[in-house]
């Protein structure tokens, strides 16, 4: 189902992700709900993929929980 606001996302997204990739997931997430028939593994899929092109994901060196960092353009 799409979201309506970044309340909704699901935890992981919120608790790991700044608010600015959390609103690319949001927008890549409803956007692909609609255009692929409503088929929720491909919406987040597709909105993974979004956030990825803006944020690296990166461990810290003690394996402490992940991070997105912005990307340079």
């Amino acid at each position: 189902m799409p979201y309506k606001d970044l309340n909704d996302l699901p935890e992981p997204v919120r608790e790991h992700l700044p608010k600015h990739a959390q609103e690319i997931y949001r927008a890549a997430y409803n956007s692909a709900w609609d255009e692929y028939g409503q088929d929720e593994e491909r919406a987040r899929r597709v909105a993974w993929s979004a956030v990825k092109k803006k944020y690296e994901h990166v461990t810290t060196a003690s394996g402490v929980e992940s991070f997105y960092n912005n990307k340079e353009d």
